[in-house]
């Protein structure tokens, strides 16, 4: 690992905490210029710190994937400074967990807005210049739920698809104008995250209650069983991330554990889907 500087800078969104602030240390530990953005800078006390203690110096700038205006100003303002954005790490999101039934508008398109929008905002940002270099890459980190449908999680897991199917769709062109994409596809990952999905989750009425509660109860109760055993760290995604952002030829989908490695292959080699809709609806108890 180099601390030196390799000419190259990265723009890495939702750095306060987990992933994000994980994967902004480890890129300037590997020589990158890193401009490290969040929606509140008052947050940046932990990512400061773990700079410090990495001997790295970072970049942190104000951004809200959310306003269209935040990220053109930020996107405008890093490259009059640097003149260049090589790496765009799209790492900011949120969570949400309901039913359809609970699920409002309004958070499903606050999912959406964070997760997807803020996604196709701050991609369609760099571009240009980016095409015009006639180099970059763009990783996204997805999920799981990007692939893979989960009870619960539809407003989440649908804007995870969006996401995927813009990348998936942007990929070989970008390709042909010298841009890179990649997802970093994590399952279960041991950060605040699922406390804030928990946080912002809706309650359900005494009538829903009584027609989910026993399966959220199961299908919870599992899901905190497999981030006990089998969640890995943000540090361990971020180690997945470097790889993508400096290897010569980088893939387009990274599964970043056997978990989401196997999940993924059961889908894959069953065209029906059947097997994917009971696997997950034997996650709801019995029934």
């Amino acid at each position: 690992m180099s601390s030196e500087p390799n000419g190259k800078v990265a723009l890495v969104t939702g750095t306060s905490s987990g992933i994000g602030l994980s994967s902004a240390v480890l890129l300037a530990q590997h020589g990158f210029t890193v401009v490290a953005t969040m929606r509140d800078i008052q947050k940046a006390s932990s990512l400061e710190e773990r700079a410090r203690e990495a001997g790295v110096t970072i970049d942190l700038r104000t951004l809200d994937v959310q306003d269209a205006a935040s990220v053109a100003n930020c996107v405008q303002q890093v490259l009059q400074t640097y003149g260049h954005i090589d790496l765009l790490v799209n790492n900011a999101g949120a969570g949400y967990l309901g039913t359809l039934e609970q699920t409002s508008e309004e958070n499903l398109r606050r999912t959406m807005e964070v997760n997807f929008f803020g996604v196709w905002r701050m991609t369609q940002a760099v571009f240009p210049a980016m095409r015009a270099a006639g180099s970059g890459r763009i990783l996204t980190v997805s999920s799981v739920g990007g692939i893979i449908g989960q009870p619960f999680n539809d407003a989440y897991c649908a804007a995870k698809f969006a996401v995927e199917g813009l990348m998936e769709s942007l990929a070989p062109v970008a390709q042909r104008l010298g841009i890179d994409i990649a997802v970093i596809e994590p399952g279960p990952v041991n950060t605040n995250f699922v406390a804030a999905v928990r946080a912002t989750s809706a309650t359900p009425t005494a009538e829903l209650q009584g027609v989910y509660g026993s399966m959220l109860e199961v299908y919870m109760g599992g899901s905190q069983e497999r981030f006990a055993s089998m969640g890995q760290t943000p540090d361990q995604i971020a180690d997945i991330i470097i790889q993508a952002a400096t290897e010569d030829t980088p893939h387009f989908r990274y599964a970043t554990s056997d978990l989401v490695k196997g999940l993924v292959a059961q889908k894959y080699t069953d065209p029906t889907g059947d097997n994917m809709v009971k696997l997950f609806g034997s996650r709801l108890g019995e029934n």
